[in-house]
């Protein structure tokens, strides 16, 4: 099953794809020096299999690769960050 993470800007959010189709996404506003995450969602056909996490690991090193700082406004977002020290420096 191929994954593939894009960032749909068009629609202000990151995406994973499962063989080409949409399993979920991360909702995002883009302000001049920082990025809010704002929803974080995973299909239910998709849901169990860590994709939710892939994600948004994959949006925050993408965040920090940009130097953005990150609001974490979605709760999983927030919680991932607080599982993950090495994105704590970002929030702010």
């Amino acid at each position: 099953m191929p994954i593939e993470i894009v960032d749909n800007s068009t629609e202000s959010r990151f995406e994973i794809l499962v063989d080409g189709k949409v399993a979920g996404f991360a909702d995002y506003l883009l302000l001049p020096t920082k990025i809010v995450f704002t929803h974080t969602e995973v299909l239910p056909a998709y849901e169990g299999q860590g994709l939710a996490g892939k994600l948004v690991g994959h949006a925050l090193q993408a965040s920090a690769d940009t130097g953005l700082r990150v609001e974490p406004r979605c709760p999983y977002v927030a919680k991932y960050i607080e599982r993950h020290p090495e994105f704590q420096e970002l929030v702010g």
